[in-house]
C-alpha cells in the first residue's frame, strides 16, 4: 500500500496527526527532500527505508514502490504542502494505476495557510475579499493563458502566488497590469512556518525591491491583496446580535417574543 501524505508547510509538528502515524508505521519513505523539513523523518521507526525524491526522476520513484510493494512493505511518498497543491502527484498515481498498486492520500497544511497562521491573516474578510486565489507565475510548468497572472488579478480577490520568487519584478508588473493597485498590501514570506522563517509587509509596487534587499530569490510565498493589511474590513454577520440562526436568536426575535408572552 501507498499513502500520499502531506508533510504541512515545514515546522514538524504541522503535519496531521494521521500523517505523523503514517510515517511511524511506514517501511519505506519517498520524501521531497528539496522542500520537506527533514525532522520530519524522526517520525520513522529506525528500520524505516528513506530515499530523497529531488534525486529521482518519476521512473526511479515508481520502481521505488514497486519494489516495496512486491516485498509486501508499506510506503509513505511525503510531499510538501498538501500533495493536491503543486504537488505532481496525479502522474504518479496514474503510473500505480497502470501497476496495479492501490494508495491513498493524506492531506496536509498548504504553504499559504502556514503564511496566514504566521501573520495572524484572514483571507475572507467581508467588505475585502470572499475569495482566495491560489496561483503562480509560469516557468518550466506552463499556465494556461486565461489563469495568467493578469487575468486572476483582474477579480481583486486575495491571492497566493506559489513557485515565483525568482521573478517578483515581472510579477508586480503582471499584477498592475491586472488591476491592483500599486500600493496593495503584499506579504512576502519565506519558508513559512520554518525556525528560519521571514516575513515582510510590503506592496505591489515595492515587492521586488523588498525581496533583493533580504536576498529572497526561492522558497517564498506571496499574498496580496487588502486582506494582508486587515483594513476597513466589515464584521461577520454570524456574530452580529441582530442576526439569528439555528443556534443563536437575534436580539429583535428575543424581545418580539418576550412582548408575547
Amino acid at each position: 500500500m501507498v499513502y500520499f501524505v502531506g508533510a504541512g508547510t515545514g515546522a514538524a509538528d504541522l503535519i496531521t496527526v494521521r500523517g505523523m502515524r503514517l510515517l511511524e508505521q511506514a517501511d519505506v519513505v519517498v520524501y521531497a527532500g528539496s522542500l520537506v523539513n527533514p525532522e520530519l523523518l524522526a517520525y520513522t521507526k529506525k528500520e524505516c527505508e528513506v530515499h530523497n525524491s529531488a534525486e529521482l526522476t518519476l521512473e526511479e520513484v515508481i520502481q521505488l514502490i514497486k519494489s516495496a510493494e512486491t516485498h509486501g512493505k508499506m510506503t509513505v511518498r511525503l510531499h510538501t504542502g498538501d500533495p493536491s497543491v503543486y504537488g505532481a502527484v496525479r502522474e504518479q498515481m496514474d503510473e500505480l494505476d497502470g501497476l496495479g498498486i492501490p494508495y491513498e492520500s493524506c492531506p496536509g497544511v498548504s504553504a499559504c495557510f502556514g503564511a496566514a497562521a504566521s501573520l495572524n491573516l484572514e483571507y475572507t474578510l467581508p467588505g475585502i475579499s470572499q475569495t482566495l486565489i491560489i496561483t503562480r507565475m509560469e516557468g518550466k510548468t506552463k499556465v494556461p493563458e486565461k489563469e495568467s497572472i493578469e487575468s486572476l488579478s483582474a477579480h481583486g480577490a486575495s491571492m497566493a502566488v506559489y513557485l515565483s520568487a525568482g521573478m517578483l519584478e515581472e510579477l508586480g508588473k503582471r499584477l498592475l497590469a491586472g488591476g491592483y493597485e500599486k500600493a496593495t498590501p503584499v506579504a512576502l514570506v519565506y519558508k513559512a512556518t520554518w525556525p528560519e522563517e521571514e516575513a515582510y509587509l510590503c506592496t505591489v509596487e515595492s515587492l521586488a525591491a523588498v525581496a533583493k534587499e533580504h536576498g529572497i530569490t526561492r522558497t517564498a510565498l506571496v499574498l496580496v491583496g487588502d486582506a494582508v493589511a486587515h483594513r476597513h474590513y466589515q464584521k461577520s454577520r454570524l456574530y452580529a446580535a441582530d442576526f439569528s440562526t439555528a443556534f443563536r436568536k437575534s436580539d429583535s426575535f428575543v424581545r418580539r417574543e418576550k412582548k408575547r408572552e
